[in-house]
């Protein structure tokens, strides 16, 4: 059953995000305002993997849920790039490491009852030193974490962040990462 859109006014505006109210039916059911996050530029995330060293980590705080976690590097698709550079950029920039090759895993929609925010997760098969993170702020520290310990990681609940729970959950169960 496709629900019916009958009208929609902006509540608020940044660069990072769009809040509107949209009218929307159900049909044959009901009518109502719905709450909708609209982003304004897609997400990406790199799972860095080196079959000798394991997948490269951050090691951050977020201060919006005040937690501490593991994360793949990610950020969002600046104006003009494609994704896969966009997740090439996030990857030397968080880590100081270039990636290899980036192969496409998935694309989802996190929360897609509230907001049109969308994710893509990329593998990279190794990655070349460069230096230091150009973003120091990024994390705490950047480690390369063997994948039994990633697996670990998973099962303790040490990731928490959707980007890199999704993309490393999903590279496992399609065997890409060993």
């Amino acid at each position: 059953m496709r629900w019916t859109v009958h009208g929609k006014r902006t509540l608020y505006r940044s660069d990072w995000l769009r809040l509107t109210l949209v009218d929307v039916e159900v049909p044959g059911i009901r009518r109502f305002e719905h709450h909708v996050v609209r982003s304004t530029a897609p997400a990406v995330g790199v799972i860095v993997h080196d079959p000798d060293r394991g997948v490269l980590l951050l090691w951050r705080h977020r201060f919006i849920t005040d937690t501490w976690g593991w994360e793949i590097p990610a950020g969002r698709v600046d104006p003009g790039e494609s994704l896969e550079q966009a997740a090439a950029r996030e990857a030397l920039e968080e880590t100081g490491w270039r990636p290899g090759p980036l192969e496409r895993l998935a694309s989802w929609f996190p929360t897609n009852g509230l907001s049109d925010q969308s994710f893509t997760a990329y593998l990279a098969s190794g990655a070349v030193y460069v230096g230091e993170p150009t973003d120091p702020s990024e994390a705490e520290r950047v480690e390369w974490v063997p994948v039994d310990r990633v697996v670990e990681l998973l099962a303790q609940g040490a990731v928490t962040d959707g980007l890199s729970l999704t993309g490393l959950a999903t590279a496992l169960a399609l065997g890409r990462l060993r």
